[in-house]
């Protein structure tokens, strides 16, 4: 039997990256996975290829009221939810001193903001024994030059592990994170960076990681299936860095 057969599973930006793969790691495993993001085209694709019983629902984690009608999307259908992974996000890297109130705002009600309200509203939604796992990065440990607004975000989703885990423990949910170091994944391509930087960028960051190269969406899917196992079932309040030893060696 497969590890997630009659368990749902809510990705948010399902529709690239490591959500997707996430999001089809859930459904080879057997779930019925369901997946937002804010193009509709890329959903299209996105479902096409998870197949199954996977839905597609168009939303923006920046928008407080796009959360709660998510919530209630769900609510309407009857669907329920045993795991919840909070990927969707933005990352904008600019020197500490073009850093704009405008980079600021989209960053927080993104990352942070977005991300705190959408688990309240689907926390009425959740099984005994779901898992919510949130997208970190170690960019909130490293402290990188020119990423200041987006580390500060993750450190929040890494505080959030703690302190809501300690709220929903006793409904039997249980939070953690994921922080991936540097993967191929098309964020890289929207950190407001000219190809020019964003290729020096990259290689210098290779050099920096022990096992020299970036990690896939794949092997980040592999620990959020792992978190949101009943083999992680005593794991609470913590964070699985997968950064090919980048903060740690």
């Amino acid at each position: 039997m497969k590890r997630y057969a009659n368990k749902t599973i809510l990705v948010t930006g399902g529709n690239s990256g490591i959500g997707l793969a996430t999001a089809v790691q859930f459904a080879n495993e057997g779930a019925r996975v369901v997946i937002t993001g804010r193009d509709q085209a890329t959903l299209d694709s996105a479902k096409e290829l998870i197949g199954g019983q996977a839905i597609a629902l168009r939303n923006d984690q920046g928008s407080i009221a796009d959360g709660k009608l998510l919530a209630q999307t769900l609510a309407d259908k009857g669907i329920t939810l045993d795991a919840v992974f909070i990927n969707a996000g933005v990352a904008k890297f600019a020197p500490f001193a073009d850093i704009q109130e405008s980079l600021w705002d989209q960053t927080f009600d993104v990352n942070v903001k977005g991300a705190y309200f959408l688990i309240q509203a689907l926390t009425p939604l959740l099984n005994k024994g779901a898992a919510i796992i949130l997208n970190g990065s170690i960019n909130a440990h490293i402290g990188m030059p020119s990423s200041s607004v987006y580390a500060a975000s993750k450190a929040a989703l890494i505080s959030f592990a703690k302190t809501l885990s300690a709220e929903l423990v006793g409904q039997g949910v249980r939070v953690n994170v994921v922080s991936p170091g540097p993967v191929t994944t098309p964020l890289y391509g929207r950190l407001g960076l000219e190809p020019e930087q964003l290729g020096q960028m990259a290689a210098a960051i290779q050099e920096q990681i022990p096992l020299k190269r970036f990690g896939t969406p794949d092997e980040v899917a592999s620990a959020v299936l792992f978190l949101a196992s009943p083999e992680a079932a005593f794991i609470v309040g913590t964070e699985l860095i997968v950064d090919g030893g980048m903060s740690q060696l």
